[in-house]
């Protein structure tokens, strides 16, 4: 067996966590590789609406396996508050859920750490999460970090020199802070992390690939928010790309199978950082306030704009994607007309490649179509789509070169379209 990844293409919110849901009952296994808290991961079903932050989205599936891969940072208290709002609605986690003991764990200091660099930045905030991703991937990268693993060897004394060197940079910074009750919460959440299974994640993986398990692999955040192939430096900490998913599992490349890229029809983005087809102007607000285009951990307002080519025909590329996957279709449903920016103008030359940088020079080049202007919310299969809206699917799959296999057009796990059948 092959481990089959999903992965968001663009500046994330893409919709990962309804569509990990809705494909949980074809794998045994599901699995988170990079990122942490700052992942916010919506899924409604039966009425009800939840935000998976750390927790894989396979949870909401019965005796699935899932797994906290060595690629995400872990904050034990915002886990525990997760695990235990899961806990009160019925979905009791300590028997489904690992941890791997390479996860590198989320510090009191590291937030307040995160809180001081950004303020230190004054105009040119990154605008993160404040949820001390940043520092706890450096510390990892500098070989600083204290990992899950380490709660079972001497972890008191490495969690002294990590706080202590912590607090001699804050102190550099000038910064004033008070650790003391989130220091106290913080322990008491290391001992309800205990209970669950700890476990050495790369072996258990392997193991479950030999045995003929299928593993799902979900990405957190987006393509273009990866630290090295994302809109440098307003990116996240992680690698958010398919290769991500190998060192954040200890997988060989060998050994993934389908990789599921995931977009919206249109485009958002949150916090700062450049965006070639942003919208400023009524269209724009349309499109949020018809998508709900709201943080689902920030409560933050999104950017949002049409759908850019340029950027998703790199994101496919570099991560090899096999199977395309269209969200919140149904937000379009009440224009007139759609765009997608097919190529990009800089100094005045025309491009279809990704640049090294993109900023304010960038000037997009629109293909306008005509809108499908009918309420898709109820559609079960792609046989009632409108002639309009099949049109700007074929228009994509030419583009994109690659089939687009499953349609969202609602945020409930029932109005998910699959349009080809398996071979």
């Amino acid at each position: 067996m092959k481990v089959d990844v999903l992965l968001g293409l663009q500046w994330g919110d893409e919709g990962k966590g309804k569509v990990v849901d809705v494909l949980t009952p074809n794998y045994d296994v599901i699995t988170r590789f990079q990122g942490g808290p700052n992942a916010g991961h919506t899924l409604e079903f039966n009425g009800e609406k939840y935000v998976l932050r750390s927790i894989p989205s396979g949870i909401f599936q019965g005796g699935k396996v899932n797994v906290i891969g060595n690629g995400v940072v872990l904050d034990p208290l915002l886990f525990q508050q997760e695990a235990e709002a899961l806990a009160a609605s019925g979905h009791d986690l300590t028997k489904q859920l690992c941890i791997s003991k390479k996860a590198h764990l989320i510090l009191p200091t590291h937030r307040i750490l995160d809180a001081a660099y950004e303020a230190a930045k004054g105009s040119g905030k990154i605008g993160t999460t404040g949820k001390g991703i940043g520092p706890t991937y450096t510390d990892k990268i500098s070989r600083n970090g204290l990992r899950v693993g380490d709660l079972l060897h001497n972890f008191d004394e490495k969690y002294a020199a990590a706080k202590a060197r912590h607090e001699a940079i804050l102190r550099s910074l000038n910064y004033e802070y008070d650790i003391t009750e989130l220091e106290a919460q913080w322990f008491k959440a290391l001992d309800y992390l205990k209970q669950f299974r700890l476990i050495d994640s790369e072996h258990v993986i392997n193991n479950y690939l030999k045995e003929g398990k299928s593993v799902l692999a979900e990405g957190a955040q987006g393509t273009m928010l990866d630290i090295d192939f994302g809109s440098y430096p307003f990116v996240t900490s992680s690698n958010t790309i398919c290769a991500g998913c190998c060192t954040g599992l200890g997988v060989s490349p060998r050994n993934i199978g389908e990789v599921y890229g995931i977009f919206k029809a249109y485009c958002t983005r949150v916090g700062s950082g450049p965006f070639p087809t942003e919208l400023f102007d009524e269209t724009g607000s349309k499109i949020r306030q018809i998508g709900h285009e709201y943080g689902a951990v920030t409560g933050r307002e999104r950017r949002c704009g049409w759908i850019d080519l340029v950027a998703l025909k790199y994101a496919i590329m570099i991560n090899g994607v096999t199977k395309l996957i269209m969200m919140k279709s149904d937000v379009l449903d009440g224009f007139e007309t759609v765009k997608a920016c097919i190529a990009y103008k800089v100094n005045g030359e025309e491009t279809t490649e990704f640049p090294f940088e993109i900023n304010e020079g960038i000037e997009p080049v629109y293909v306008e179509m005509p809108g499908w202007n009918v309420d898709m919310t109820k559609m079960q299969s792609e046989d009632e789509f409108p002639e309009e809206f099949n049109a700007y699917i074929s228009f994509l799959e030419e583009e994109l070169e690659v089939p687009i296999k499953i349609v969202s057009v609602g945020p409930d796990r029932e109005q998910t379209i699959v349009r080809y059948t398996e071979e």
